[in-house]
């Protein structure tokens, strides 16, 4: 039985190492490209191992840009998507807060109504109200802008929907006695409703920031100015080169830039993340 226990656990890690290899290695043939300079790459085959144009290639990228995307430096995009990404993150989870708390602890005509037009909203992919959300926010004259690219994505009926079923575990009686204790709502919202929801928030913290991250066809639709590309439609510029030689150096470390800011959130918010999904005893 032991020695059946050590095969099942030997055969289990190699599966799991085998598993991480085959994830990690187009990874690691990116990383090893944006270290080498144009011709290497070119070669059949390209070397495997890291090259020494490492500094050179990401400064170029950080500062410079790539000639095919209009020399636009990668700083800025990486920006831009940070502001986008923390945006919609922050917008997000304020207003499923308010809105869950709103639809559990107050007593409003019509309130499950409410709720369930908010939740079917699920049933409508940003695909299909794209083209009336892009003529409001022309109207509103928030093209290329920050607004534009946030305030239309910070309304979320899955967060909502989570929120609600947590704040429904929390027994009645703490909000009777907060009532008695002479606190409002708003400071029963502040001292309590927000610490319990920590790991709650956590977990759709990571979740949405990914989600704001990979946004790829609002900001395409919203963005004219270079200034205010984001990240992926940088990347996707870069690869559009016609007849020329697309600079795959550069495009190489825009993309190792580009997992860095998601890959960071992850491993910081890996304990809370994690508790935040599988914890049911608050």
């Amino acid at each position: 039985m032991i020695d059946r226990e050590r095969w099942l656990q030997v055969f289990t890690h190699a599966v799991l190492i085998l598993g991480v290899l085959i994830v990690a290695f187009p990874i690691y043939v990116t990383f090893v490209a944006s270290t080498q300079a144009l011709r290497d790459i070119m070669q059949v085959p390209m070397p495997m191992l890291p090259g020494g144009h490492l500094l050179e290639n990401y400064l170029q990228a950080i500062t410079g840009g790539a000639t095919s995307a209009g020399n636009s430096p990668v700083g800025i995009m990486l920006f831009n998507s940070m502001v986008m990404a923390l945006g919609i993150t922050f917008g997000k989870i304020t207003i499923s807060m308010l809105a869950a708390f709103a639809i559990v602890y107050f007593r409003f005509p019509w309130r499950m109504l409410f709720f369930w037009m908010i939740f079917i909203t699920l049933m409508l992919p940003v695909e299909v109200r794209i083209l009336p959300t892009y003529k409001v926010v022309s109207d509103l004259g928030m093209l290329d802008t920050y607004a534009g690219l946030t305030i239309p994505l910070i309304a979320s009926a899955t967060a909502t929907f989570l929120f609600r079923q947590f704040f429904l575990t929390i027994p009645a009686e703490l909000f009777d006695a907060a009532r008695i204790d002479g606190a409002g709502p708003f400071s029963f919202f502040k001292d309590i409703l927000f610490p319990l929801s920590r790991t709650n928030i956590a977990a759709l913290f990571v979740i949405l920031f990914i989600f704001g991250w990979n946004q790829y066809l609002w900001p395409l639709l919203i963005t004219t100015q270079e200034n205010m590309y984001t990240i992926l439609i940088g990347i996707n510029r870069m690869l559009t080169v016609g007849d020329d030689q697309a600079e795959w150096q550069i495009i190489m470390a825009t993309t190792m830039l580009a997992m860095i800011p998601p890959v960071f959130v992850v491993v910081v918010m890996q304990r809370l993340f994690v508790k935040g999904l599988i914890e049911t005893e608050k």
